[in-house]
């Protein structure tokens, strides 16, 4: 069993040398958590320049679903570079592109028709879904969620309700847009409590914003995440999609199902809203989708998915090195990945609980399968966020060889890759224990 190396204080020499020159050179807009220079990967183990050797928690923010560089994902990949680089899927045809949309039509449950377009990125696959939604209903109006992130692309970022520094100085957005709580029950926007409250945030759509100020028959489009990912890895109670879905059914009312994050098998289902038995008109998915490739997928029904050629378009959007990579990814996902992810998940959700019961500061464990975050509190009886403390942890693991990262306001994400292994999920939280007994010591 590997266990992360580090030889010597961080950032070493050379991963130092490049940061300096990274600040020279590229955009200061990112933000990097901790000074890691990534050299190689493989699995859920990455070298840095220096050679030290990390357990990686984050799998490129929820990207590499199959683990760094499979083998079976890089033989897919150099394969389909012998055969064509690049043809543009919008302006010809060829098979990756042609099979890939096949099978994403083919996961979808039930028997409905679906198509689908293809981008590079999460955030195009939202643009591309916020933009159909207007073509078809002709309705000016949408609804989405606060804590919500969608993309930083000006059609996306208006959905998007996460961060101020994410919208600071682009206003006017996209006008028609109203946000709304999400189903956050361990911090109740109506202080309510489930499941006495029936489900009141989905109620107030109907109850207070369609009497008051926002005409449902106007309204395009809600665009919604199964479970909130950069809002905290926030899990909605069973009832809430449906009942947000049957009141948006009864206005005509597209819901759009954002699976970018919580898509492809990460949290034991290929698609998260499958575990809310709803079935969204639209998704969008991308990150884990082509197990590190850049690529985005739009799904929706045949006929909702009716504009005109010319409409809509990507140059680079379903790439054959994509799709065959992606191909590749849904067969493992289909084949075991999906079964460990849920089984992984239970061990690391139980691990986690059982550290709560000895830990104030763990004021919540939730997730599905590895979509799995713990929220970080001063107390558990007031809920004070503890965002120094989550920020502590963040770094002192990187120092100790773990690779975590933050979500929402105060709480950490582990979202391993679906091929970690129940030893690696038994040391990271060996080492997670470690990192917060001596966080919330110093």
């Amino acid at each position: 069993m590997k266990a992360p190396q580090i030889r010597k204080p961080l950032p070493g020499t050379k991963a130092n040398n490049l940061i300096q020159l990274d600040k020279t050179y590229v955009s200061p807009s990112y933000t990097r958590v901790y000074p890691l220079v990534v050299k190689k990967a493989k699995g859920l183990w990455i070298y840095d320049v220096d050679d030290n050797l990390f357990l990686d928690f984050t799998a490129g923010i929820a990207v590499n679903a199959t683990g760094h560089c499979h083998p079976k994902i890089v033989a897919a990949i150099k394969k389909q570079a012998d055969r064509l680089l690049h043809m543009s899927g919008t302006d010809f045809y060829y098979t990756p592109q042609i099979a890939l949309a096949q099978k994403l039509a083919s996961l979808v449950p039930g028997d409905t028709v679906h198509k689908v377009y293809f981008g590079n990125s999460g955030a195009e696959a939202v643009e591309a879904a916020f933009k159909l939604a207007r073509w078809h209903t002709q309705r000016e109006l949408n609804i989405a969620f606060y804590g919500a992130f969608h993309g930083r692309t000006m059609g996306a970022l208006s959905l998007t309700a996460s961060k101020t520094i994410q919208k600071k100085h682009y206003n006017p957005f996209v006008p028609g847009i109203t946000h709304i709580p999400y189903a956050y029950c361990y911090r109740c926007a109506y202080n309510m409590c489930y499941p006495e409250c029936d489900i009141y945030c989905a109620r107030w759509v109907e109850d207070t914003l369609f009497r008051t100020t926002m005409p449902p028959e106007e309204v395009a489009a809600i665009f919604v995440e199964p479970i909130q990912g950069e809002g905290g890895y926030v899990v909605p109670p069973p009832e809430f999609h449906k009942k947000l879905y049957q009141i948006a059914q009864k206005y005509g009312i597209l819901y759009v199902a954002d699976e970018v994050q919580s898509g492809m098998g990460r949290t034991g289902r290929m698609f998260a809203m499958e575990h809310f038995g709803v079935q969204p008109e639209i998704m969008a998915l991308a990150k884990g989708i082509a197990s590190g490739l850049p690529l985005g997928a739009m799904v929706a029904r045949a006929d909702i998915m009716n504009w005109e050629a010319g409409s809509h378009a990507s140059t680079f959007g379903g790439n054959p090195i994509s799709c065959e990579a992606a191909l590749a990814t849904i067969a493992m996902l289909e084949d075991e990945l999906m079964i460990n992810a849920e089984e992984q998940g239970n061990r690391l959700k139980s691990g986690l609980h059982r550290l709560q019961n000895d830990l104030e500061c763990m004021g919540d464990v939730r997730g599905k399968g590895l979509m799995v975050a713990v929220e970080l509190v001063k107390d558990r009886d007031t809920k004070t966020p503890d965002v120094k403390l989550r920020n502590r942890i963040i770094h002192k693991a990187f120092h100790k060889g773990l690779l975590l990262l933050g979500c929402g306001e105060n709480s950490i994400r582990f979202s391993p890759a679906l091929t970690v292994t129940a030893s690696e999920i038994d040391l990271c939280l060996t080492i997670f224990e470690e990192v917060v007994r001596e966080a919330i010591t110093n």
